[in-house]
Parts: structure tokens; C-alpha cells; sequence
């Protein structure tokens, strides 16, 4: 399965958001309305260069005195020049020396008299109307401008909290609407074209898009196409694709939204966003509405633990609306519900009745074909070396899934850059697949002693994966540091396998236990470097005792969980506690048992362990044809079934 060019969104054009729109409008308006206010505020306020005088004795001595130019007279009040500029108040600190003044005539003095006064000193009179008042708008600004800017902030900081609250543009009041994307119809670029390695799942999901496409075809004949597809499959493999690959094909608007998105703080937001999606979509319909990760709201409400949820918790009601949202519309709308989840046995089982999700579709990891043709899609677009080989890469890419390989490409796609290469070339991937697998190396300055330890304990993991039968054969081998590990020893299969049998878990075991059993050999103690290898041939050991009934004290009897379910969803929490500690000794016989056959035979075979160690000391890095001549072991040829590729390491 293979992702979209542009990721897991939708690739349609959708409605610009008005939202920020309007509130940087809302922002101008308020500026500029405070700068208007600002600006009559500083004109009201901006002070008279002229100096106040009284009338009398000041005005009255200095215009007998021939000191006064000119006046201009408005109304009562009186604005002129002194012909030598004056000091007023006089013997005072804060007399200012100017030779513009004003003052006011009193009401009781007669106009002739200073009439006459005036003419007799030659004064220059003019005379101005009183001046008009300010104006409507002007007197609206001065006295409800700090109101409104007020009120303004106000629904500004409300808009943004309820944003930041997850409200959305429209406010306090949206928290119900579903925020679905909306991808509409012939605006879905992916196709099933796009779609490579799960040609099961298109095979299921092409009556979908028949129905879509021609609902009549089924209505006359009575037929019900399913209201719920349910896509399940490990992370990666590209549910999110196909429910977009569907929609695409089909031509009909897509509402994609992940299930976590319903739930809020606030109790009942969920479940009218559920009523608000499904509306929507009715509108729309022929549509297609798509819920990612539908395990985040649909765990299932029995047993107890961690799944057990209250009658009041938000969660469950969002469930219990889309089980009603789901049986209450009709089929015949058009409105098909897609989920996706990647643990389908938590989901609640009134999801999974027939009349909801009544159908699903297994996205399984793809083969080496599927591989292959996952690899041609994502290097459309990426010019490719002439000799580079998809089929062989393909082959040493088992148990990648399609966001595996994507991101494959991609790594080697920059890599070529960093290297100024024209082409993408074989060795560019396979850079990349070593660096994706193993890790990136890292500029670690090792002791002689360090190396030499580090080597034999990947010689170890290398000798035993060379000699056991049922081991995978051994690919690289390499002391040079990589992520956290001082060493690596890659194996892979040959073929694909979808299926294990005692025989090769028990070779996995023995390859896990080959690093540290060799630095048991040759140094005589042990490090820590044994310690993902221990993890993991534990992990094998506790399977084939708890849950694939490989032993034969306690039988085939499920005394362990599936991984990544609650033990109160299965009956292995109801075994023993001498159950239990009978599961701990017999993983233990195994990993004993595995240990001395792997003490046996690299003792047997300690030339081929210190020749091998040799080489890896003088080139640091093996490859499979080098490895075993340098361990003198001839390649093996059975053809093993796939499998998940086996990386040892010393940490």
C-alpha cells in the first residue's frame, strides 16, 4: 500500500477559512478608530502658544502705553501682539517672555471706551465669528470611541479564546460542528492506480465504488450495499490511502476526520459533532464519510481495567451517537461510513454487528510482488539508474510495509542529492534500506579491545545463523557503530512466509544467543552488549510456551495475551499462579536448552569463529558472499519462506 504524493491529507481544494479574515478586519477597524480618537484628543488638547493676560491692569497699561500692535477680536475674547515682547507674571519663576498674548473683555466694560483706547494708540482691530462647535462625528468619536474600541477588544479576545478552545472561527457556539475535511467530488487525485501491493482489498472495496457509481444497479434488485466498511491492518499499510483511493475512483465528496477529533472536555461536543458530520454528508450524498483510528472512541465498553468507561463519560457517547447515526439513515442515500483502525479485536462489538461496520477488509502486509509494484509507484517521479534492479530490492525488503518503502525512496532519493548524483542508483537504496534497518553509523572511536569484543560477538551471531538449520541466511555483518548498537549482524529469508514452525523459532533463539555465547567462549565473561538479543529470544520463548502451545508441560492452552490486549478481554488472565511460574521454567528450558547446543557448536567450530572475526577486524563490514568465505561455510540454497528480517546487535 502506498501513500498519497502529498501524505495523508486530502488533496481537494477546500473552502478558504474566513475566520482569520475577519478578525484581522476586526484588528484595522479598532487601530484606526483609536487613531481618530487619538488625534482629536491631541487637538483638543495641544496647548496656545499665546500667553494669558488679565485684562486689566496688564492689557489696559500696555495698550496706554503704545505697546500693543494689533487684535483680533472674537466675541469677549481678545488675541493680539505686543510690539516689544513682555515678561509676564513678572518676578516670578515661571514668567515667560513673549509677544503673543489673549485675554478675556469683562462684560462690564463699555465697548466704546476700548474702542476708543485703541483708536488712540493706532492699533490694528480685526474682528472674527465666534467659531462653530465641533462636528457630529467628531463629538460621537470623542465620546463613544473609548466604548466602542472597549467592546471591540472584547469580542476580539472572545473570537481568539474560543478559537484556542478548539471552537473554531465561529466562536463559542461551533464547538458542536464537525470539523471534518471536505474533499469534493473529481477533486480526489488518488485513485486505485495509486494504490499497489493489496490488490485483495481494492478487489473488496470495487463494489463500493460500483455502488457509488451506480446505485440503481443494486436498489432494483433489492440489494443493500454495506452502511460501514471496516479497513483494518498493521500501521502503514495505507487505510487512509484506499478510503481516499475510493473516493477518488468513485468521483463522490469525501469527509475524512480522525476519530480522537470528536472528543472535547466539554461532555456532549462529540456526539453533536457525529450528528453535524452525518448531516452534512446526507447533503452531499452520494459521499463517502471516513473515521481514522476508530479505536480511539469504539474500545470496546465490556470486561473492565483500562476499557471499562462510565455511563456519562464523553467518549462512550460519542460512540453510542454514530451506533445511532449509523442505523438511523438509509442506505439508499448513498452515505457509506469507512473506518480504519489498527487494532480491530478492541473495537466494541455493536461497531462490528451486521447493520454498522458489517463489512471488513484486512490491509495485509504486501509479498515480494507487492513489494515490487509498491516500489514502481513511489519511484514515478524519481529518475532511477538504468541498471538498478525493483525486483531485486524488493527482495530484501521483507515485512516492509508501503510507508517502509516510501520513506525508502525517499532517504535514498536525498542521499543521491547529498552525493550530487543525476540518478537515484542501487547503491543509494541500498545505503538507504542499511541505514533504515541498522541505523545510521556513528563516529564512535572504539578501543582495540572494543573491537575485538564487539567482533566476536557478531561472529558469533553470524557462524550460528550460517550453521543452524531453519536460520535465515546471514546478509551483512558489520563492527562499525550504528544508532545504539557497536555492531549488526542482518539475516533475511529468501521467499516469502506467513507461517513459523518450531524449527525456525528455535533457530531464531540460538541466533540471538550466538554474540554473547561467543564472548562466553573466548573471554571467559559477559557484557551488556547481549542485551536486545536477550530481549528478543525471550519474547519467542514466551509466545511459544503462552500462546502457540510449543510446549509440552502446558499444552495448547492460551496462558498469555494477544499483544496489545487487555488480559480482561481474554482468558489468559484467568490462569494460575502455578500456571505462570510453570510458564516461567519452561522458557526458561528453552533458552538453557538453546544455549548449550550454541555453546557446542561454536566450540566445534571455533576456526571458523576466529577467521571470520579476522576479517571483520581488517574491513569493519561484511557482505554476504564475504562472510561466508571468510567463515569458509558454502551458501546456502533452500529456499526459505519470508519472514520478518532478523537484526542482532551489540549495544
Amino acid at each position: 500500500m502506498t501513500p498519497a504524493p502529498d501524505g495523508r491529507g486530502g488533496q481537494g481544494q477546500t473552502q478558504p477559512p474566513r475566520g482569520p479574515n475577519a478578525r484581522w478586519l476586526l484588528l484595522l477597524l479598532a487601530v484606526g478608530l483609536l487613531a481618530l480618537n487619538l488625534w482629536f484628543s491631541s487637538q483638543a488638547l495641544q496647548p496656545s502658544p499665546r500667553v494669558e493676560i488679565p485684562y486689566a491692569p496688564t492689557f489696559v497699561n500696555e495698550v496706554n502705553g503704545g505697546n500693543v500692535s494689533s487684535i483680533s477680536s472674537t466675541g469677549s475674547s481678545i488675541e493680539g501682539t505686543f510690539k516689544k515682547a513682555v515678561t509676564y507674571p513678572p518676578n516670578t519663576k515661571n514668567a515667560q517672555r513673549t509677544a503673543l498674548f489673549s485675554t478675556q473683555i469683562p462684560s462690564f466694560v463699555p465697548g466704546s471706551a476700548l474702542f476708543t483706547m485703541l483708536e488712540k494708540e493706532h492699533v490694528t482691530i480685526n474682528a472674527h465669528p465666534p467659531a462653530a462647535g465641533p462636528s457630529f462625528f467628531a463629538e460621537l468619536l470623542l465620546g463613544f470611541g473609548p466604548t466602542l474600541l472597549l467592546i471591540l477588544l472584547f469580542v476580539f479576545i472572545m473570537r481568539r479564546a474560543a478559537a484556542a478552545a478548539g471552537g473554531g472561527p465561529g466562536g463559542l457556539m461551533s464547538f458542536g460542528r464537525s470539523r471534518a475535511r471536505r474533499v469534493e467530488g473529481g477533486q480526489q487525485q488518488v485513485t486505485f492506480a495509486d494504490v499497489a501491493g493489496i490488490d485483495e482489498a481494492k478487489e473488496e472495496l470495487t463494489e463500493i465504488v460500483d455502488f457509488l457509481r451506480n446505485p440503481d444497479k443494486y436498489l432494483r434488485l433489492g440489494g443493500k450495499i454495506p452502511r460501514g466498511v471496516l479497513l483494518s491492518g498493521a500501521p502503514g499499510t495505507g487505510k487512509t490511502l484506499l478510503a481516499r483511493a475510493v473516493a477518488g475512483e468513485a468521483g463522490v465528496p469525501f469527509f475524512q476526520m480522525s476519530a480522537s477529533e470528536f472528543v472535547e472536555m466539554i461532555v456532549g461536543v462529540g456526539a453533536s459533532r457525529v450528528r453535524d458530520l452525518f448531516q452534512q454528508a446526507k447533503a452531499a450524498a452520494p459521499a463517502i464519510i471516513f473515521i481514522d483510528e476508530l479505536d480511539a472512541i469504539g474500545r470496546s465498553r465490556a470486561g473492565g481495567g483500562a476499557n471499562i468507561t462510565g455511563g456519562h463519560d464523553e467518549r462512550e457517547q460519542t460512540l453510542n451517537q454514530i451506533l445511532t447515526e449509523m442505523d438511523g439513515f438509509d442506505p439508499r442515500t448513498g452515505v457509506i461510513v469507512l473506518g480504519a483502525t489498527n487494532r480491530p479485536e478492541i473495537l466494541d462489538p455493536a461497531l462490528l454487528r451486521p447493520g454498522r461496520f458489517d463489512r471488513r477488509v484486512a490491509v495485509q502486509p504486501p509479498d515480494r510482488a507487492g513489494r515490487e509494484a509498491i516500489l514502481r509507484v513511489h519511484t514515478r517521479s524519481v529518475p532511477l539508474a538504468p541498471d538498478l534492479d525493483l525486483g531485486s530490492l524488493a527482495s530484501a525488503t521483507p515485512g516492509m510495509v508501503g510507508a517502509d518503502l516510501a520513506n525508502l525512496v525517499n532517504e535514498a532519493a536525498l542521499l543521491a542529492a547529498r552525493r550530487n548524483h543525476t540518478r537515484v542508483s542501487r547503491e543509494d537504496l541500498t545505503d538507504a534500506l542499511e541505514r533504515i534497518v541498522l541505523g545510521a553509523e556513528r563516529k564512535v572511536m572504539l578501543s582495540e579491545d572494543d573491537r575485538r569484543r564487539t567482533a566476536y560477538h557478531e561472529s558469533g551471531h553470524a557462524i550460528v545463523g550460517m550453521l543452524v538449520e531453519g536460520a535465515d541466511p546471514v546478509r551483512k555483518v558489520s563492527i562499525i557503530p550504528r544508532g545504539q548498537a557497536l555492531g549488526v549482524t542482518f539475516s533475511a529469508p529468501d521467499a516469502d512466509r506467513f507461517n513459523f514452525d518450531e524449527r525456525t523459532l528455535l533457530a531464531q533463539i540460538k541466533v540471538a544467543l550466538g554474540g554473547r555465547t561467543a564472548e562466553e567462549l573466548v573471554f571467559g565473561d559477559i557484557t551488556t552488549g547481549a542485551e536486545s538479543d536477550i530481549q528478543t529470544l525471550t519474547r519467542i520463548a514466551r509466545h511459544m510456551v503462552g500462546r502457540w502451545g510449543m510446549s509440552p508441560a502446558i499444552g495448547p492452552i492460551a496462558v498469555l495475551p494477544s499483544d496489545g490486549m487487555s488480559p480482561f478481554l481474554t482468558g489468559a488472565a484467568e490462569s494460575s499462579e502455578a500456571t505462570q511460574r510453570l510458564v516461567d521454567d519452561e522458557v526458561r528450558r528453552i533458552v538453557e536448552s538453546a544455549h548449550a547446543d550454541v555453546t557446542d557448536l561454536l566450540r566445534s567450530h571455533r576456526g571458523k569463529l576466529d577467521s571470520l572475526v579476522q576479517a571483520l577486524l581488517d574491513h569493519e563490514t561484511l557482505d554476504e558472499a564475504d562472510a561466508y568465505a571468510a567463515a569458509g561455510l558454502p551458501r546456502r540454497q533452500a529456499s526459505e519462506p519470508e519472514r520478518q528480517p532478523a537484526v542482532t546487535e551489540a549495544t
